[in-house]
């Protein structure tokens, strides 16, 4: 998929678009309300749902086609619904409807959940108008929105002034050196028109003459289009919207890879994004989904490569406030490979920038809500400063003061509920502005969020292989308790990148259930180690090892074995092989594991409830020649509860049968030899 910039700068092509997503917002509402009807119907009807659940569905309606025949109603009955939109739109809005809320509330996925109750969503949150994909078997049948024009006619039509005369083609671009200039697009770009003329069919008539027919989209081979024939009654033509592409020759291999090929092109989304510096605030995109496999540049490919020759088994430890990453060679012989870790925190200068955008957020959140009391004085109460301001101007006989902005809580009856809903409050143009402002920072910051872990993704596969293994926790506990600091570290967002990064090298990421292997209070000499959130080092009193604790837990999870490497619950630790890489290693790794622990790691006094000892007030950590209290049990924050626990569950002498990571080799059968060993050491 790849994104298109949509020019709208022209205010009457801007109105048709705006008028577009309304209406499309308007029948998606609409649907909303219906789903939502109709589902209250279904679990209210307790006897028609226990005969034939299905025919109930039916007869309620809660189908695709029954979608699909609501929302051609709803067109029909709104008859000015059909000068914007058209039932191919309309349809696959339904579809959409059907499977983001009907579906998912009706039947369980494959976790056995189910979402909650169909709701009508906001109108700010609507912002992806669904197209329809082309037929690929009949010639020129694309219903919704369709791509004209060519790569080569872009390129012929805004050339770099600067550019040399033999590049003609997309092909002889992506030769260019970086930074060379191809394209020089004026700031408004200029809406294309339909091809005038006739065009020869390449037949000739009883006269001997060659037929010829009008001119259409279909013949234009210009600069790059997205084209909508708009609605039934439709009267003011297609809707014709310009595309801009990137200038720099470093994003043509890109595009020559999605665009030079015509017959690839499968389906667009017509999408907008709130933009304040665009006119209207919003800037509106072209989803096109093509039928190619995804670009990736010959750095990439040979990164990936490279990654997938490591012979080698890591594992992964998610923290509030790092990840730590432990791998070894897969043979597990010191001879094969040392010992790898790494550890990602956000640095100083990443810090300071997401304090400089909490501040920015902060300040507009406040400006909001001073915008709303202003706009809405009567629906709040003055503050108990203010009501004994003006106490004390009465007791001095002064005239009332007229209060602008009322600083108290919300008016409410005696349950505690507004008596005005907050979206009937009326709002000013600077309170949209500023909400405009905070969305797209919002978004800013997310997208930045994306693009920092995919690059940390990267640097993970290339230096550990992509045969990794993380503990399978529950992160929504974790920002209940800590949610302030897991914004700087977003672990739920890098692990989620590794394992995309994993499965394109050509490996994956595996997932251990914590209750079954309870690696972050053992050791690899398979001893208990208990352990508090507060206790960042791991001393074992069995062998000696005093080391980090996330770092301890990363290198056991390179020891994991599955049953089913879809069940995180089916994970057990081998202790026989951990015990055998613990001896075999030694020193190497006792320097690796035993760096000092992260900084921020111990839950600071006053940042929340959480489940860890106050900090000493000595400032001193804790001591590395003690053990841990006796009786301390695990953490609810790093211990999930397997889904399924059979009574012959892993690491009982009912399950024989393993499945090893890719790359992991077969498990140690000598026990005998390594308890020798282990005597002896």
């Amino acid at each position: 998929m790849i994104r298109l910039t949509l020019d709208v700068h022209d205010p009457g092509i801007r109105h048709r678009t705006e008028s577009l997503f309304s209406a499309m917002w308007s029948v998606k509402r609409a649907l909303q309300r219906d789903a939502r009807d109709a589902v209250d119907a279904y679990w209210a009807g307790d006897v028609r749902r226990e005969t034939d659940a299905k025919v109930w569905r039916l007869q309620l309606g809660l189908s695709r086609e029954g979608m699909e025949r609501r929302a051609y109603r709803h067109m029909e009955n709104s008859r000015h619904l059909g000068h914007h939109v058209t039932k191919a739109l309309v349809m696959h809005q339904a579809d959409e409807v059907f499977e983001a809320s009907v579906s998912r509330h009706l039947f369980p996925d494959s976790s056995g959940r189910r979402h909650g109750r169909p709701r009508v969503g906001r109108w700010w949150d609507y912002t992806r108008i669904p197209g329809r994909a082309r037929s690929h078997t009949t010639s020129r049948k694309w219903e919704t929105f369709r791509l004209h024009g060519t790569l080569a006619g872009h390129l012929d039509a805004y050339r770099h002034r600067s550019l040399d005369r033999t590049v003609l083609t997309p092909e002889q671009a992506i030769a260019l050196p970086a930074g060379t200039g191809v394209l020089e697009q004026p700031r408004h770009l200029p809406t294309p028109m339909p091809p005038a003329g006739r065009i020869e069919t390449g037949e000739v008539t009883a006269r001997n003459t060659a037929k010829t027919r009008a001119a259409t989209w279909w013949d234009h081979a210009g600069a790059l289009a997205v084209v909508f024939t708009g609605g039934a009654y439709a009267r003011r033509g297609d809707l014709a919207l310009p595309v801009r592409l990137p200038s720099g020759s470093g994003r043509w291999p890109r595009l020559v890879h999605f665009l030079n090929n015509p017959d690839t092109w499968h389906k667009i989304d017509l999408v907008r994004r709130r933009d304040t510096s665009a006119p209207g605030g919003w800037a509106y995109e072209a989803h096109l989904m093509v039928l190619n496999g995804g670009y990736a540049s010959p750095a990439t490919k040979a990164r990936r490569t490279a990654a997938a020759a490591l012979e080698r088994v890591g594992g992964i430890d998610g923290n509030v406030s790092n990840l730590s990453i432990v791998s070894f060679p897969n043979t597990f012989a010191p001879a094969d490979g040392d010992v790898e870790t790494s550890r990602i925190e956000p640095s100083d200068a990443e810090l300071a920038a997401l304090a400089k955008a909490r501040r920015k957020d902060r300040g507009r959140k406040r400006a909001l809500d001073r915008s709303r009391r202003a706009s809405n004085p009567g629906q709040y109460q003055p503050s108990k400063r203010q009501q004994a301001r003006a106490e004390r101007r009465q007791a001095a006989g002064l005239p009332a003061r007229t209060v602008q902005v009322p600083r108290g809580a919300r008016a409410a009856n005696k349950a505690a509920v507004p008596k005005q809903a907050y979206r009937r409050d009326s709002l000013s143009a600077g309170y949209r502005l500023n909400r405009a402002r905070l969305a797209e920072a919002a978004a800013t910051q997310a997208a930045a969020q994306d693009h920092r872990a995919r690059r940390i993704a990267e640097d993970i596969t290339a230096a550990h292989s992509a045969n990794l293994i993380v503990e399978d926790c529950d992160i929504r506990t974790w920002y209940r308790r800590w949610g302030k600091a897991l914004q700087a570290t977003t672990p739920g967002r890098l692990i989620t990148a590794i394992g995309r990064e994993c499965e394109k090298t050509g490996g994956r990421m595996l997932r251990a259930s914590t209750f079954t292997t309870k690696l972050s209070q053992t050791c690899f000499c398979g001893e208990k180690v208990a352990k508090t959130l507060a206790d960042r080092i791991h001393t074992c009193p069995a062998c000696g090892l005093v080391a980090d604790r996330d770092k301890v837990s990363a290198a056991l999870c390179a020891h994991v074995h599955l049953t089913d490497p879809d069940d995180p619950s089916t994970a057990r630790l081998d202790i026989v092989q951990a015990r055998h890489t613990q001896i075999s290693f030694y020193e190497g790794l006792q320097e690796a594991l035993s760096s000092q622990p992260q900084r921020g790691a111990r839950p600071t006094r006053g940042r929340t409830h959480a489940a860890a000892h106050k900090p000493d007030a000595s400032g001193h950590g804790p001591l590395l020649d003690k053990t841990p209290p006796p009786g301390t049990g695990l953490t609810p924050s790093e211990t999930r509860p397997a889904n399924e626990r059979h009574k012959a569950h892993v690491g009982t002498a009912g399950c024989t049968e393993l499945v090893r990571h890719p790359g992991m080799p077969a498990p140690h059968r000598h026990r005998a030899d390594i308890t020798a060993s282990r005597d002896g050491s």
